[in-house]
């Protein structure tokens, strides 16, 4: 398994509030987690709102857990309810099914996961997409 280097997750970070910043958006909460679901990094804008840090990780762990970007899981959740609520539980409602939860590929291998909360969940995806990218890594929104 290739590794989230710590030093790779803050810039991913970075160019994520970075996008927020160009597109003047709500404050944000960025979180990273490696392949494995650990975290490698996490930071909260000045002024977010209550529960954003586990709505971040959230949508990270999903889009980890399920193998999909959290734009897949939400319209999975549409389309099978029973069978995303199902998963819910059994990760003890650590998923949060919608858009903002983006894996981070090096081609075809999975290094982690960004999950973005704050703003509207395709402004947080595009967050995501642009820390990844940045880096030079393919972003997989689902």
């Amino acid at each position: 398994m290739a590794d989230l280097k710590l030093d790779t997750a803050r810039k991913i970070l970075d160019a994520a509030f970075a996008k927020a910043s160009e597109l003047k958006l709500k404050p944000l909460v960025v979180t990273v987690l490696d392949a494995r679901g650990v975290l490698k990094i996490a930071a909260a804008q000045d002024g977010t709102s209550l529960m954003r840090a586990e709505i971040a990780h959230g949508k990270a762990y999903g889009a980890l857990a399920m193998g999909l970007g959290s734009r897949a899981l939400f319209q999975r959740a549409q389309e099978q309810p029973y069978f995303i609520d199902a998963i819910n539980t059994i990760a003890k409602g650590a998923l949060v099914p919608v858009a903002g939860g983006v894996l981070i590929m090096d081609g075809t291998v999975l290094l982690g996961a960004v999950g973005v909360s704050g703003d509207t969940s395709d402004n947080d995806e595009a967050c995501a997409i642009a820390g990844i990218q940045a880096v030079g890594l393919k972003a997989n929104a689902g």
